[in-house]
């Protein structure tokens, strides 16, 4: 075998990887072998964020992953195509990074908890972002309040920005210094108009809205790994994603990873309690007195549901 090359993960195609070596040459790798991430089949296994070793082909163009280097930590989604897999969004990051909307699209706070739900198992920092502040009414400005009070009480950061009048985002660059961030978003939230006053050398088109539905139309096609010098930083751009699901998780996982639910659990009458019917459940309790906020009460129901019907198979409990 030839010597090994070095390198980070920068670009994910899902065949090829763009990699950057420590000295700054960047080059194409493609991998070896079957490669599985804690028995899960995942249907790229290699991320954007990786460490990775390579050997040069006989071309010496192209390169050859032999290596995935131990991840400090991974973001993790059920694949939107390969229903029974899993789909890899980014390793080594420092924080993930939610782009939401309360209208133009309109807010969809269901998407909020999922996202949670994809930082909150590995202890990874997320931020939620609320763009274009410049629309917002009274009664949009009261929808955010009450979500940054709710979240903020469980210790998740909100922030409001716009990228039209400027507001937030000197506080939204700030967030950014000197870390490796995922960001992530809906379709139609600005998150490319964002990323751009960083100076992000990105080709995307700024997202454009259609009057009649209201969606974003296409501007990433593949993760990507930007520096922003002047922050000492660099972001993982992704695709705007459309759903997030997660075959991988249990209901105790579920459980245990909404942080509100997870501390009024300790007092349910049964230790195996899930929440939903109960009797002595404190959490159904706090739901009933105001003290866990019904909007997330009612998507760990939703959510809870939702990994519950995955039949055995589907949950891939056989490796």
């Amino acid at each position: 075998m030839k010597n090994l090359l070095e390198g980070t993960v920068i670009k994910s195609t899902g065949s090829w990887y763009k990699v950057l070596t420590d000295d700054g040459l960047g080059l194409d790798c493609r991998i070896s072998g079957k490669h599985r991430l804690f028995g899960l089949q995942v249907t790229n296994p290699v991320a954007v964020g990786d460490r990775v070793n390579f050997e040069m082909e006989v071309d010496d163009i192209n390169g050859i992953i032999r290596e995935i280097k131990p991840r400090k930590n991974y973001i993790l989604r059920q694949s939107p195509r390969q229903l029974h897999q899993i789909h890899l969004l980014a390793a080594n990051i420092d924080q993930a990074i939610l782009i939401t909307t309360i209208i133009s699209p309109m807010l969809k706070q269901g998407f909020i908890d999922r996202f949670t739900m994809m930082a909150e198992p590995y202890d990874i920092p997320a931020l939620i972002v609320v763009n274009k502040a410049d629309l917002y009414h009274e009664k949009e400005m009261d929808l955010f309040h009450e979500l940054r009070t709710l979240y903020e009480n469980i210790s998740y950061e909100i922030m409001l920005v716009s990228t039209v009048t400027g507001e937030g985002i000197q506080e939204f660059h700030e967030k950014l210094k000197n870390k490796t961030s995922l960001i992530l978003g809906q379709s139609g939230v600005g998150k490319s108009s964002l990323l751009n006053t960083v100076n992000l050398d990105i080709e995307a088109i700024t997202d454009e809205i259609s009057d009649h539905s209201g969606k974003g139309q296409h501007t990433t096609t593949f993760a990507e790994m930007y520096p922003v010098e002047s922050l000492n930083a660099r972001v993982i751009d992704t695709p705007g994603i459309k759903t997030l699901s997660f075959n991988h998780l249990t209901p105790k996982d579920l459980s245990h990873n909404f942080r509100e639910i997870f501390t009024a659990s300790k007092h349910c009458r049964f230790a195996n309690c899930m929440h939903k019917n109960e009797p002595g459940c404190n959490v159904i309790h706090l739901v009933e007195t105001g003290e866990i906020h019904p909007w997330r009460y009612n998507n760990y129901v939703v959510l809870l549901d939702e990994i519950k019907s995955q039949n055995y198979w589907e949950r891939k409990l056989d490796y």
